[in-house]
């Protein structure tokens, strides 16, 4: 019997999905976020009207908080990716941490009568130093359940495009920020009115066994996940110092060179053929040293090329820290009662914090389907937008947002006290910022986490939390800076005023407004730099 010839194949084109480890991951980063903001953002509300700070004092203290927040992740992300073994160590530690933090606060909170201001501060960065750990790993190990199909392994399907784990990839970072949206949402919406109206020890309790539960889940899930454990010396993580090397060579560089129009990821190609080599013969340490040296300046030129970005975003991560800061404290001197009489309900001010939240849930769903469509429409492309060219459009819609914001602040403050504004004329400003979260911050992720080779993904993400982070420190900054140089006799605070017939918030708004126009201006220079199919998230 002769031989038959097998029927021609057929290339079919599977549908883009995610994992249902992925999905777990994606759900637990939910549930931190509701822990986290359920904590955060009624934050400045209980310093000011609990413990007794100041209205700039609180400010800071919070702005400070986040900062060191966004900022530890860079640090454990470098620790994770040259010393520690595997990233679900370092959740499996950083979580424990965050829970310990997250119960310490709710002890303080009992018993804040016995107990001294300054050591409020001890819980507090206890979660910083758990969240540190925990958020950049545990976003880097999802990205390590992506697949393309049924259970593949994205790194080890044959049959998937590179369009095709392009489109996973966006897909996972774009629904990783819904699900952070959605527990920020739970986080900002029901906690704020507890701890308004409960107390604030049930306040914080709840976050507590929430992010307890959690991390429970997480650990019995555990054979489930697909773990990459790289053991020392196998040439597919750095060696212990090579991270160093790479931070040691940046700062020993003299000027920060751009990559060029015609890289086209260039940069990113020399590192991987520099790599190669560890793969070949990892027993020899002396060789590996010296290759290590070599590929060093490789890393150091993508980090490099990076930094100018890195460093525009943090106009955009100040404004980012307003809704949590001024924007609660711009809604409890408006009117926040529905009805009148028994029947009246009062807003927590934090709670307009949600409307950002339900802004990118209810957007993140429409991008692929309509925004995207539309935008090909208008151009009569079919790519959508790049990366950068999302972070733009962000960028953009931050300044407007500011705009509004300092135009209703400045409203408020014509018409007070004989009308007293209602604080759903905040919401324009609130939505505007959650919009301008779907573009920039997402956008952001992508870029950070495509534009370091595969060994240093951690890393990556760490380097685009310490945005934010920065841009924390950046913000107490500028309040201080601009408390000195408005204080007036009799008002020593300026703009940032306790009493509300002497504070200018709309002039701190106007201020920051300018600030991100001018960083938007350079942007949109320093994205001719970055042309390559590397920085288009195709």
């Amino acid at each position: 019997m002769s031989e038959k010839t097998p029927p021609p194949t057929t290339t079919t084109t599977k549908a883009a999905t995610l994992s249902r480890p992925c999905v777990l991951i994606i759900a637990m980063a939910g549930v931190e976020r509701f822990a986290n903001k359920g904590v955060g953002s009624n934050l400045v509300t209980y310093l000011t009207g609990v413990v007794g700070m100041s209205t700039a004092a609180a400010a800071k203290s919070v702005i400070a908080w986040n900062g060191v927040s966004f900022m530890l992740p860079l640090v454990s992300a470098i620790l994770a990716d040259s010393y520690w073994d595997d990233r679900y160590c370092t959740i499996a530690v950083s979580s424990l941490l965050y829970v310990l933090g997250m119960v310490a606060l709710t002890t303080w909170a009992l018993l804040r009568t016995r107990m001294r201001r300054s050591t409020l501060f001890f819980p507090l960065y206890l979660m910083s130093i758990g969240q540190g750990g925990y958020q950049p790993s545990l976003q880097a190990f999802g990205a390590d359940q992506l697949s393309i199909g049924d259970d593949d392994d994205d790194d080890t399907e044959p049959s998937a495009t590179p369009e095709e784990k392009a489109k996973v990839k966006s897909m996972f970072f774009q629904w990783w920020y819904f699900g952070m949206c959605s527990g920020s949402l739970l986080g900002n919406s029901t906690m704020s009115y507890v701890q308004d109206n409960f107390g604030w020890g049930l306040g914080f309790a709840i976050p507590s066994a929430v992010m307890a539960i959690s991390v429970a889940a997480f650990f019995c899930c555990t054979p489930l996940y697909k773990q990459q454990t790289q053991a020392k010396g196998s040439g597919n993580k750095p060696s212990p110092n090579s991270v160093f090397k790479v931070l040691k060579s940046i700062l020993a560089s003299r000027k920060i060179s751009l990559p060029s129009r015609d890289d086209n990821g260039d940069a990113a190609s020399e590192l991987e053929l520099q790599e190669k080599p560890l793969k070949a013969e990892p027993a020899d340490d002396t060789k590996e040293s010296s290759l290590d040296d070599e590929a060093a300046p490789g890393v150091a030129k993508v980090i490099l090329g990076l930094l100018p970005i890195w460093a525009i975003l943090l106009v955009f991560a100040v404004i980012f820290q307003q809704p949590m800061t001024f924007f609660t404290k711009q809604g409890m001197l408006m009117d926040h009662t529905i009805g009148v009489g028994s029947g009246s309900f009062v807003i927590p001010p934090a709670m307009l914090q949600s409307s950002i939240t339900v802004s990118i849930i209810l957007l993140v769903p429409m991008y692929d389907r309509m925004i995207i469509p539309l935008i090909n429409a208008v151009t009569g492309g079919s790519d959508g937008i790049t990366v950068l060219q999302r972070i733009g459009v962000g960028m953009v819609l931050s300044v407007v947002a500011m705009v509004t914001a300092a135009l209703v602040e400045s409203w408020r403050l014509r018409v007070a006290p004989a009308v007293r504004l209602t604080i759903f004329w905040l919401l324009p400003q609130y939505v505007l910022l959650g919009i301008s979260d779907v573009f920039t911050v997402v956008g952001m992720q992508e870029f950070f986490y495509t534009q370091v080779p595969a060994s240093m993904r951690t890393t990556g993400i760490g380097l685009y939390l310490s945005v934010f982070g920065v841009g924390g420190f950046l913000g107490a900054f500028l309040i201080t800076a601009l408390e000195m140089a408005t204080a007036r006799p009799g008002n020593a605070r300026g703009w940032f005023s306790d009493d509300p017939r002497e504070a200018r918030l709309d002039n701190f708004y106007w201020f920051l407004a300018l600030l991100c126009f001018i960083s938007f201006v350079i942007f949109t220079h320093l994205c001719k730099y970055y042309n390559g199919k590397s920085a288009s998230g195709r």
